[in-house]
């Protein structure tokens, strides 16, 4: 399978699905990486050297197809929506997508929305032009810092009902790729701190009767 991984900025990648992204690729699979806005203006602690970063973090994850888009930062909700949608089909396209992994449309963060709907609207290409398959997976991931901030009771928050097991040597390389972007991880109790990170993946490990686990929710499965 094919999985792309659809993500607002560098280091969202690792957040949410570092471990599992680590274990697709060791079982054979290809998966590509798609970032909207690479630049680190109105990101307080973040590298100069964010692209060195992402990709030292992708090295370590195992990836080697990176799109990248130049969308502006925390100022994804003033672009219009096609060009959002259409650099998202671009990515399905050129990667043959079989499935997508993207932020949850109720996160509080702008640029995650907006990217969670560019993503929606993009699935539906294969109903827009002609010999593109239909994604067969579709799943939300959860953000730390980010996702648990679904505030807005009326929205439909993270529901997880799909876990990846990834055990401790999975979390150990996400705590390695997430290291690799400087500035971005915090001391303890922040969300991005080592002992939340792994925290959090003992819950959700706890959840689905394994030791560590991601959690994600699936919208879309096509057997």
């Amino acid at each position: 399978m094919n999985y792309l991984i659809v993500v607002a900025h560098p280091d969202d990648e690792v957040l949410g699905a570092g471990a599992t992204i680590h274990k697709l690729v060791n079982q054979g699979h290809k998966v590509a990486v798609a970032t909207m806005a690479n630049h680190a203006a109105a990101r307080a602690n973040i590298s100069d050297t964010l692209q060195d970063d992402q990709s030292n973090a992708m090295r370590i994850m195992g990836v080697n197809k990176v799109y990248a888009a130049d969308f502006p930062n925390i100022k994804m909700n003033t672009v219009p929506h096609l060009e959002l949608v259409q650099f998202v089909e671009k990515c399905i396209e050129d990667f043959q997508a079989d499935a997508i992994i993207t932020h949850h449309p109720s996160d509080t963060n702008i640029d995650h929305m907006m990217t969670s709907g560019a993503v929606q609207a993009a699935a539906r290409l294969f109903q827009r032009k002609d010999g593109i398959p239909a994604l067969k997976e579709m799943w939300y991931m959860e953000v730390p810092s980010s996702t648990e901030w679904s505030l807005d009771a009326s929205a439909s928050r993270f529901v997880p009902n799909c876990y990846v097991e990834i055990g401790r040597e999975g979390l150990q390389v996400k705590i390695e790729a997430l290291s690799a972007y400087k500035g971005v991880m915090r001391p303890y109790p922040h969300p991005r701190s080592n002992e939340s990170i792994e925290g959090l993946a003992a819950y959700r490990g706890s959840q689905a009767g394994c030791m560590y686990a991601e959690a994600f929710e699936c919208v879309l499965r096509r057997i």
